[in-house]
C-alpha cells in the first residue's frame, strides 16, 4: 500500500536516481577498463571500448536520442564484430607484425635490457627447507668455502640475501632437483651477496654466478651498447629491429631479437606484386578459388535439381525412403564426412583405390597429383553440398503450377523438354540469391581444405607456403601460422585485404547480374 500511495514526484525522484546511479556505475566501469587497457599498451582496444560504451551511455542517458536505443545494440554489434576486425586487419597489413616483431618498441627494449651475462666465478648451490622457510648454500670448487644464508621466505624474498661463511653445508638433506625445477622462477629472481660484496644470480639449475646486464643504454638516447663486445645498436624503424651501427655510421648486418612492430607502408602489398614467389601462387590460387566455387555451385545445383525432380516423381515408389537416404549427407556433420573421405581416398589403404585396383588395375595418387587432388576436393564438396540444393529445389517444385505441364503435354512436349523449358527456368530465378550465397561460402571454404588436403600437394619454389588445392583463405592462414620463415601476420593481413576487395568486387558483379536476371 505504501508504494501505491506514493506521489508521482516521489516515484519520479526514485526512478531518476536509479537511472543516474546505474549510468554512473557504467561510466566508472568504462573508465576503469579503458585506463587498464591503455596502461597495458592496448591503445586500440581502449579507444574501442571508450567509443562503443561511451556512445551507448550517451544514447541511453539522453531523452533526445530515445529512438536510437532500439537500433544501437545492432549498430554496436556491427561495429564490434564486423567493422573493427576489418579495419584492424587492414591496419596490420601496413605493419611488419610477425612472430619476430610482435612487441612494441618499449617492450622490446625492456626485454633486451633485462638480458645478462656471466662476468665472474660461478658457484654450485643447494636449497634446504626449514619449516616454512628456505636456506640457500653456495660452495666454490676452487676455494672449498661454503656460504649459507639465514632462513628466508621464497615467496617474498628480500631484495638481496646476504650470505655468511660457514664451516660446512647444513646437515639436513637438500631439496630434490625436481623441487628446484618447480621453483626455478622464484629462485631465478633471487639475488645473493657474498661477504666481500659480490652479487650473484642464478645462471643454471645448479649454479649461481656473478652476472651483469648484457646491454647498457647510453644516456637518454635509444642506443644500446653490448658490454661484452662493445658493439653499438640503434633501432632501425624501417625493419623493426635493433641493428648494429658501424663506426662510419652505416648499418651493420647484426640485428637483435626480439624486434618491434613498425609501420612499413605499402611494403607488404608491393611484395605481393613484385615477389614472384608470392605473385605467381597468389594468381594461381585466386583462379583456382573462383573455379572451385563456381564448379561446386554448378555441380550441386545440377545434382540437387535432378534428384529433387526424381523424388517428386509421382510414379516413383518408396519416395520417402529415397528422400531420407539422399538427405543423410546433410545430416552428418561436415568435418566427420571430410575425415571419412580422407580415409576413403587414401592412396595405399583407402577403399576407393582398393576397388579401382581390383576392377581397373589403377591406384590414383589423390593426394600427390595436383589435378587429382583438385578433382577429389570437388567430389567431396559436391557430396557435402547437393542435399542442400535438393531440399531447396523440392520446395520450389511444389510452387510450379501443374497446369504448365498439362499444357505442355497437350503440345506434345516430353519429360526432357518439360525439364529444360519449364522446370529449370522457374527454379533458377528464385535460386539465384541462394546460388550467390553458396558461391561466397565456397569461396572461403576453409574447413574442407584444411581437413582434407591441408592445401597439398605443396608448390615448389614459392616464398611462402602454398599448395595446389589451397584456396585464398587457407593460403592466407598458412602464411600467418605455418610459414617456414616465421609467422608473418602483416603479409597475411595484406593478402586478406586484397581478398576482401576481390570478394567485394565479385559480390557487386553477382548482385548486378542477378538484378538484371530478376528484372
Amino acid at each position: 500500500m505504501d508504494s501505491v500511495n506514493r506521489s508521482p514526484a516521489a516515484r519520479f525522484f526514485n526512478s531518476f536516481w536509479l537511472k543516474w546511479s546505474l549510468l554512473g556505475v557504467a561510466v566508472l566501469i568504462t573508465g576503469y577498463l579503458s585506463v587498464l587497457m591503455y596502461a597495458n599498451g592496448e591503445y586500440t582496444f581502449a579507444i574501442l571500448a571508450l567509443v562503443i560504451i561511451g556512445t551507448g551511455i550517451y544514447i541511453f542517458a539522453n531523452s533526445k536520442t530515445y529512438a536510437w536505443r532500439y537500433v544501437y545494440p545492432g549498430l554496436a554489434g556491427i561495429g564490434l564484430f564486423i567493422l573493427f576486425p576489418l579495419i584492424y586487419t587492414i591496419g596490420i597489413g601496413f605493419t611488419n607484425y610477425s612472430n619476430t616483431n610482435q612487441l612494441t618498441f618499449e617492450r622490446a627494449q625492456e626485454v633486451l635490457l633485462d638480458r645478462t651475462y656471466i662476468t665472474g666465478q660461478s658457484y654450485s648451490f643447494e636449497l634446504y627447507a626449514q619449516q616454512h622457510q628456505w636456506i640457500i648454500a653456495l660452495s666454490g670448487a676452487e676455494s672449498q668455502k661454503v656460504w649459507v644464508s639465514q632462513p628466508f621466505d621464497l615467496e617474498h624474498p628480500s631484495h638481496v640475501i646476504a650470505l655468511h661463511v660457514a664451516n660446512a653445508l647444513p646437515k639436513q638433506p637438500a631439496v630434490s632437483f625436481r623441487m628446484i625445477i618447480q621453483n626455478r622462477n622464484r629462485i631465478g629472481a633471487l639475488k645473493v651477496r657474498l661477504p666481500h660484496g659480490e652479487q650473484l644470480m642464478m645462471s643454471s639449475l645448479r649454479r649461481f654466478s656473478a652476472v651483469q646486464p648484457l646491454y647498457k643504454q647510453v644516456g637518454k638516447a635509444q642506443m644500446l651498447v653490448n658490454q661484452k663486445t662493445s658493439a653499438s645498436y640503434l633501432p632501425n624503424y624501417k625493419t623493426g629491429f635493433y641493428q648494429q651501427i658501424l663506426a662510419d655510421g652505416h648499418w651493420g648486418k647484426e640485428v637483435l631479437s626480439p624486434g618491434f612492430s613498425v609501420n612499413i607502408g605499402w611494403a607488404n602489398f608491393t611484395r605481393i606484386v613484385t615477389d614472384r614467389g608470392i605473385r605467381m601462387p597468389f594468381i594461381d590460387i585466386f583462379i583456382w578459388t573462383i573455379i572451385f566455387a563456381t564448379l561446386t555451385v554448378v555441380f550441386t545445383v545440377i545434382i540437387g535439381m535432378v534428384l529433387a525432380c526424381l523424388v517428386q516423381w509421382e510414379a516413383l515408389k518408396g519416395k520417402a525412403s529415397y528422400r531420407v537416404l539422399l538427405i543423410l549427407p546433410y545430416a552428418v556433420p561436415a568435418f566427420i564426412s571430410i575425415l571419412i573421405f580422407k580415409g576413403l581416398f587414401n592412396q595405399s589403404f583407402g577403399e576407393i583405390n582398393l576397388l579401382l585396383s581390383q576392377v581397373f588395375g589403377l591406384r590414383p595418387e589423390w593426394f600427390s597429383n595436383p589435378h587429382l587432388a583438385k578433382a577429389m576436393v570437388l567430389i567431396v564438396n559436391t557430396w557435402l553440398g547437393y542435399p542442400y540444393m535438393m531440399i531447396l529445389c523440392m520446395g520450389l517444385l511444389k510452387a510450379i503450377p501443374d497446369d504448365l505441364y498439362e499444357a505442355a503435354a497437350m503440345d506434345g512436349a516430353g519429360p526432357m523438354q518439360n525439364f529444360f523449358k519449364i522446370t529449370v527456368p522457374l527454379l533458377l530465378k528464385p535460386l539465384t540469391p541462394l546460388l550467390i550465397a553458396s558461391f561466397a561460402f565456397n569461396f572461403n571454404n576453409f574447413v574442407l581444405i584444411q581437413l582434407l588436403t591441408n592445401g597439398g600437394p605443396d608448390r615448389l619454389g614459392t616464398t611462402t607456403p602454398a599448395g595446389y588445392t589451397d584456396l585464398l583463405v587457407s593460403y592466407t592462414y598458412r602464411i600467418a601460422f605455418e610459414g617456414s620463415g616465421g609467422q608473418n601476420f602483416g603479409l597475411a593481413a595484406a593478402i586478406s585485404t586484397l581478398i576482401f576487395v576481390l570478394v567485394g568486387a565479385l559480390a557487386i558483379i553477382n548482385l548486378k547480374a542477378s538484378k538484371l536476371q530478376l528484372d
